[in-house]
């Protein structure tokens, strides 16, 4: 409908050209929006307001010019003009219902295009070092990472999802010292206990796997523990593969998958950092000062320079991300999209600053970064800080575990990625209006039961005869279900180009109110075939675009609760 209405302003401003009412090479962006008062009609545009002055005239009297000039359509009723000059429209009910015989037809394929082409967009999200379990920040990024993906393939765009696993530096280097003192006996109380040691619990399970000499499959590498506690080079390999598989089934758990395991060890092992680093100093970027190497990243936008190797000869965690990323736009993605904690948002100036050092011919403001803001868990209005498992945070297998996949991948996509989360566990576990996974979900097994109950009652839905008889749908509860539904195009095309998943969130909070309030305020099983048959097939509707949108939140949509 929304189309349609553009479409006929394009042919009214087309008319005001011909008329020497408005100049000829003007060329506006049409906005139309959805009325949030029905007495204002259904459509609005302040296409008057905008060109008013090109047109040297009043709002409102251009206003009236342009309804004058509007082509006939038998899809709108009625159109008015309201205040200074806003022009509403009024949808006739035929066109409006429309959109019910659409959702039906394109099923699980509506509100998905092919506005990308094809494109090829590789999106890194959750990364999470491989040193113990995956907190619940790690959780968001997965979840909003994953969505993002799903928004990207609807849209028609040739998705790569991949995990960059940190596995070389200090930290796995603390990672193999705790699981080699525990595998030798010692406690982190103990005197011998390595200073940066990583405490909780599932070192003691990677201890003991080691010593039963036991064999792990993480990824496409299998490695199988020597048994050996003074091999600290073994117990490093082995305890990077046990928390690779460790996080995949966490994932798996949560309902992510990737493409991609890119691994920082393989940068240095394949020269890859060396070489980025020769190519910077080569370019005459690079520079010495009291034994370390600098990156002269201010002449980039960065607010001061970088250390690219320290004194000692370690390269620092910048110049590996560079490599990373050179890898990245050497493999063909010009659209790179990195999820990330917001303990990031110095990483972007930085990596981008040694990017266009490297004059690769890599853009300005390549790659783009979407960071997530801390995540708090509450129950019973109390913080939660501690896990069984990792002893010192609280893991995505924990939320799975309390509240079930379902609610924890929506609670934690829900929100924009810039804003601090606080994650109810009270709430998420609710049967009530209240929590809004339920609400959601309940409106889809509301339809489920009502198809069943025709079923039992003889009198099965008969989509033929709904949709002679659409034009039954006249009630105000009924086109406001309708409008929403036409809405949900637009809705997953804007979340995908702005890259959030919380807009899809937020549009299937609203879809199921109006599905709520138009399922209780009119009666579906009615005597007349023709208006229950046409009822029933905008509530299969409103059930369809309910399932295609929780499929983007990776969220099922049970059909009973």
């Amino acid at each position: 409908m929304k189309d349609t209405i553009i479409a006929l302003l394009e042919g009214a401003l087309d008319e005001l050209k011909r008329q020497d009412v408005l100049p000829a090479d003007l060329a506006p962006t049409i906005k139309v929006d959805p009325t949030k008062d029905k007495a204002h009609g259904d459509y609005a545009t302040n296409l008057a307001l905008m060109l008013a002055k090109p047109a040297g005239k009043k709002p409102r009297e251009l206003a009236e010019a342009l309804v004058a000039a509007l082509p006939e359509s038998n899809a709108v009723a009625r159109v008015e003009i309201a205040g200074p000059g806003f022009v509403n429209f009024f949808a006739a009910t035929d066109a409006a219902a429309q959109v019910v015989r659409q959702v039906l037809d394109a099923g699980d394929a509506y509100g998905r295009s092919l506005t990308g082409q094809g494109r090829k967009v590789q999106v890194e999200f959750v990364s999470a070092n491989p040193t113990g379990p995956l907190h619940v920040g790690h959780g968001r990024g997965a979840a909003i990472g994953d969505c993002i993906c799903r928004l990207l393939e609807a849209t028609g765009h040739d998705v790569t999802r991949e995990f960059y696993y940190n596995d070389a530096g200090a930290q796995i280097t603390n990672l193999a010292l705790s699981v080699q003192a525990r595998a030798k006996g010692i406690d982190p109380e103990d005197e011998g206990w390595p200073a940066d040691g990583y405490r909780g619990g599932y070192i003691i399970d990677v201890a003991n796997a080691y010593l039963a000499r036991e064999a792990v499959h993480a990824d496409d590498r299998h490695v199988t523990a020597k048994g050996d506690p003074d091999d600290l080079d073994a117990i490093r390999d082995f305890a990077v593969a046990y928390l690779r598989r460790e996080q995949d089934l966490d994932l798996r758990a949560f309902g992510v998958e990737f493409d991609v395991y890119f691994l920082e060890s393989s940068l240095y092992r394949d020269g890859k950092v060396e070489a980025t680093a020769a190519r910077l100093a080569e370019n005459g970027h690079t520079y010495e000062r009291e034994g370390a190497v600098w990156l002269r990243t201010t002449d980039f936008g960065d607010d001061k320079d970088r250390v690219m190797r320290k004194s000692d000869g370690d390269y620092t965690y910048f110049l590996p991300d560079v490599a990373y990323h050179l890898d990245k736009w050497q493999r063909g993605f010009t659209t790179v999209i990195n999820e990330q904690g917001a303990d990031h948002h110095s990483t972007v100036t930085r990596v981008r600053a040694g990017l266009q050092a490297l004059e690769a011919g890599i853009p300005q403001g390549w790659p783009d970064y979407v960071l997530h803001q801390m995540v708090m868990v509450t129950r019973s209005g109390v913080e939660v800080k501690l896990s069984k498992r990792a002893g010192s945070y609280v893991t995505v297998r924990d939320l799975i575990d309390e509240v079930g996949r379902d609610a924890t991948r929506f609670f934690l996509a829900a929100r924009r990625a810039d804003s601090q989360l606080t994650f109810d566990i009270d709430l998420a576990r609710s049967q009530s209006n209240d929590n809004p996974v339920y609400y959601i979900q309940y409106a889809h097994a509301r339809v489920c039961s009502m198809l069943r109950k025709a079923e039992a009652a003889d009198q099965p839905f008969d989509h033929a005869l709904a949709m002679a008889h659409l034009s039954r749908l006249e009630t105000d509860q009924e086109k406001a279900l309708m409008n929403r539904l036409a809405r949900y195009p637009e809705a997953v095309a804007h979340a995908a180009e702005s890259r959030e998943p919380q807009q899809i969130a937020q549009y299937l909070l609203d879809l199921a109110g109006e599905f709520h309030t138009c399922y209780n305020a009119v009666k579906v099983m009615v005597e007349e075939h023709d208006l229950r048959n046409a009822r029933m097939a905008l509530f299969l509707a409103a059930r369809q675009v309910l399932r295609n949108g929780l499929d983007l939140m990776g969220v099922g949509a049970p059909e009973e609760m």
